[in-house]
């Protein structure tokens, strides 16, 4: 039930409908105030959710500090989470990212420069038809092209949320003792979620947040006064995170 409340709140948490949900009353209702209040408030959401300077504000707050890939130490394993990849879009034949391969990609420099002994990708899917395959393993595909060796990957493909990638990651561990040592890694706009997880399920470990959505500040005219649907789309993304943030806080699984 939880999996399918946490879908229909995704697209509740959009500001785009909120500014077509104001529109169409501002059309539908029949009293000039009314629907001089609904076109007002549409408009004046359209301008901030479509400012990138206001966006990228927004960001900046909310997603932690990079870690220099050299000053990261050595861990037995690291802990990729998925959700980054399309596991229904064909031909199946190769992963197909939609954004954050910088997870999986991250993950395999810090391997290859010796700061990682294990790879652990955790996630099934997040979505509620059947899959062709688990993002894990889209994840996995990816690692072996790089040159990783299978036997130095590790899969949990069970989990379609953070809740359960903290779940059954701590489960997979349980069977591997000697993994103490734990980074995990995750896109910087999620790993305050994540964290909240792995620490609620009693797991010990660094964090490498990847895939940072910001740039440095800037007061460009373009990014003061210039609008554009991408900053839109952001705050779509933010605001989801927040929704699932607050909601894992609420019901005590973070």
């Amino acid at each position: 039930m939880f999996f399918i409340l946490s879908k229909i709140l995704q697209y509740l948490a959009s500001p785009l409908l909120w500014i077509v949900t104001l529109f169409l009353l501002g059309l539908f209702f029949r009293k000039q105030s009314k629907k001089e209040f609904a076109f007002r408030h549409g408009f004046l959401l359209l301008l901030f959710f479509t400012n990138p300077f206001l966006s990228n504000e927004a960001w900046l707050a909310w997603e932690p500090e990079a870690v220099l890939m050299n000053d990261v130490k050595q861990y037995d394993a690291g802990i990729v989470l998925t959700g980054v990849t399309e596991v229904n879009k064909s031909s199946h034949d190769r992963v197909h990212y939609g954004e954050g391969p910088e997870r999986i990609l991250d993950a395999i420099q810090l391997y290859k420069m010796g700061k990682l002994r294990k790879i652990i990708i955790s996630g099934g899917s997040g979505a509620l038809k059947q899959v062709q395959k688990t993002e894990a393993s889209n994840l996995q595909q990816t690692a072996l092209y790089a040159g990783v060796p299978a036997e130095d990957i590790l899969l949990e493909e069970r989990s379609r949320n953070t809740r359960e990638n903290a779940q059954y990651t701590k489960e997979l561990l349980q069977r591997h003792p000697e993994l103490q040592k734990r980074l995990l890694i995750t896109s910087a706009f999620h790993m305050r979620r994540a964290q909240g997880c792995f620490k609620k399920v009693g797991l010990e470990f660094d964090t490498f947040p990847a895939d940072f959505q910001t740039h440095d500040r800037s007061f460009h005219l373009d990014d003061l006064l210039i609008s554009n649907s991408g900053a839109l789309q952001k705050w779509s993304h933010l605001i989801h995170e927040w929704v699932g943030y607050m909601t894992y806080k609420l019901l005590g699984y973070s």
